[in-house]
């Protein structure tokens, strides 16, 4: 039986899942794209099933990344589980690739002349109590005098529109570059990994709505991280990056410290 909001069904899972509420770091970590799921309302937004499980429907990896990076830390992380196909929790309601009728190459039929009311049901149940779980831990945590440093993760493509991606990871950021220079200062000190600074994307105030929104406009630190999916494909991977990141934002964080506040 259908809910009464008439998206998800009572038994659907919540868009929302939140780890580790009460860590003990300052870090507060997003996964704007972390599942693939479709209401079944939606049938399959008459997607054929294998392009639903390429890059298009969400971040390959980035699940399994967050989760172990959050259980290293003892950090908050904030998991969206739909899939950007039915609404993109990084992309404000209001622009048309929020909800997308092509991606890459592919077309999305289930989203093309859909109504007013179609748009803000899926705004209403995925996108705003995701978002709004977000603002509450945030909100918290300003209220209990608590720092918070937001690190939105994500993951992309090896191959897009039949370009190859030698980037391995980026580190992006708009306005507020503090917390960006120190993490992709120690990035480059690896010495093993190709790291693209705002590559192979840039945020911006209409491609982006999670690190605008959450960072900016709260004037938090934060940064956003692109790890490329056949580096995080696999546990291994998923795990050796966790553990990468579990040794440098933390590190990040201290030398952005003491660098101040400068930019």
């Amino acid at each position: 039986m259908a809910a009464e909001t008439g998206l998800l069904a009572a038994e659907e899972p919540s868009p929302v899942h939140v780890l580790r509420e009460s860590g003990s770091s300052d870090l507060v970590l997003t996964a704007d794209h972390a599942g693939r799921l479709i209401p079944a309302a939606l049938g399959r937004l008459g997607v054929p099933e294998s392009e639903l499980e390429r890059h298009i429907a969400w971040d390959i990896g980035i699940a399994g990344v967050t989760e172990r990076l959050s259980a290293a830390l003892d950090a908050v992380a904030v998991l969206q589980a739909y899939s950007r196909l039915v609404i993109d929790c990084n992309r404000d309601p209001s622009v048309p690739t929020s909800v997308p009728e092509i991606s890459e190459l592919t077309p999305i039929p289930g989203n093309v002349g859909i109504s007013n009311a179609q748009r803000d049901m899926r705004v209403r149940e995925i996108f705003a109590p995701y978002h709004a779980r977000i603002a509450a831990l945030l909100d918290a945590r300003a209220a209990a005098g608590r720092r918070a440093v937001l690190v939105a993760m994500h993951s992309f493509t090896p191959v897009f529109k039949g370009e190859s991606r030698a980037v391995q990871v980026g580190v992006l950021f708009n306005r507020d570059v503090r917390l960006a220079t120190a993490l992709l200062t120690l990035l480059r000190a690896e010495g093993d990994i190709v790291v693209g600074e705002n590559a192979p994307y840039a945020i911006t105030d209409s491609s982006d709505y999670t690190v605008p929104v959450h960072g900016e406009r709260r004037g938090l630190p934060h940064v956003e991280i692109e790890i490329r999916q056949d580096l995080i494909a696999d546990e291994a991977g998923q795990a050796a990056w966790a553990a990468r990141f579990a040794r440098l934002l933390p590190a990040a964080d201290a030398a952005m410290r003491v660098a101040g506040p400068g930019r």
